[in-house]
């Protein structure tokens, strides 16, 4: 490799970073920087005998998309922050970040040249505040439900008391039970415009979108609707396929997309009922399907629904309030994301909201 001499040599071997060269026409190996040793654990001097056993510790998955993308990189394109993962001798999952692109001689010859990059700590930092986000959505959701049904329900019985109470009730007892109802509006208000707001804010940043196992990231979250069966008097299912379905998504925003729709589903199915999130993966498309056994939604109010604060809003059966921006906004995220949202829904027969978004290859 000593005859394959660079330009900015040392600056390139004391890097952090892992330089390669590679030769088409020779398939091998013909400059790889000194990082080699410290970033993938070999040695510089025997980086091809050593590069079919390095390639086998990478993830299946990972490694076919790899494959499908470096093609590109001989095409003339830029094939940057292909991330994979690589299984360590001791157990430890590495990952690393590979670019790549095309170089042709004069002579003739051509080249792949690239750099692999170490971004494990970044990745587990990343991986550990999305799972922290998506559990903190929906406890959010969950605990605006725990907390607004009680005082939707004290609202409820206050105004019974005020309407029974009319004309025979002294006037300080009619102001008591007017702040009481006041008190109870409010707080209901005030849980709901939390949740409300933590939704609106996520649907104005830029999209950062990244390849993600949605079957795995879907089942976190529905972890913690499981949990709350026995607070929210619901069932929550999850199906999904037994092999990974691999998407290209902005995860925070994605996830409000599925809390909202989940939050939906929970204030118009009644006690008893059952909320189903379920995957599939068809031609090339991942399809999520968020199914309740709930109310329905009238037949006049189906048209305007996905509308800017639309005429279809309406409080939940708990008496939730709603902004009319929430599926409005759920569309947007969606079609960001090169993909469609429908729905179909029959009164007393629960709704059942269908996205279909591009799943990358499986092979």
């Amino acid at each position: 490799m000593t005859n394959y001499p660079l330009l900015f040599s040392s600056l390139l071997d004391r890097g952090k970073a892992v330089h390669f060269a590679y030769h088409v026409q020779e398939q091998r190996v013909v400059y790889v920087s000194q990082a080699y040793e410290l970033v993938i654990g070999g040695r510089q001097d025997t980086v091809n005998e050593e590069l079919p056993g390095w390639l086998a510790r990478i993830h299946p998955d990972d490694l076919r998309h790899l494959r499908q993308r470096l093609p590109h990189a001989l095409l003339g394109e830029l094939v940057q922050d292909v991330e994979v993962r690589v299984m360590q001798p001791d157990g430890r999952i590495q990952w690393l970040c590979f670019s790549a692109a095309r170089e042709e001689l004069r002579d003739g010859q051509v080249y792949l040249s690239g750099t692999v990059l170490d971004m494990t700590r970044s990745k587990e930092t990343s991986l550990n505040a999305q799972k922290f986000n998506t559990k903190k959505d929906a406890t959010l959701e969950i605990l605006s439900h725990d907390l607004a049904a009680p005082l939707a329900l004290l609202q409820q019985l206050t105004e019974e008391l005020r309407h029974e109470a009319q004309g025979r009730a002294t006037e300080a007892m009619q102001q008591l039970l007017q702040l009481m109802q006041r008190t109870c509006t409010e707080g209901v208000n005030l849980i709901r415009d939390f949740v409300d707001n933590e939704f609106l804010e996520s649907a104005n940043v830029v999209l950062h979108q990244e390849r993600t196992d949605l079957a795995s990231w879907l089942a976190t979250i529905m972890e913690e609707y499981q949990r709350s069966e026995r607070h929210t008097h619901l069932r929550f299912a999850f199906e999904a396929p037994a092999q990974p379905v691999y998407v290209c998504l902005d995860i925070n925003k994605f996830q409000q997309v599925i809390n909202n729709l989940i939050s939906n589903a929970i204030k118009f199915t009644p006690d008893g009922g059952c909320i189903t999130l379920r995957l599939e993966q068809c031609a090339g498309r991942a399809v999520v399907r968020v199914a309740d056994t709930g109310v329905g939604i009238p037949e006049p109010l189906q048209p305007v629904l996905f509308e800017k604060f639309t005429k279809a809003r309406r409080p939940g059966l708990r008496g939730e309030k709603t902004t009319g921006l929430g599926m409005s906004i759920i569309q947007t995220i969606v079609e960001l994301h090169a993909g469609t949202i429908r729905f179909t829904s029959r009164e007393d027969q629960g709704s059942v909201f269908i996205i279909d978004i591009p799943a990358l290859p499986a092979t």
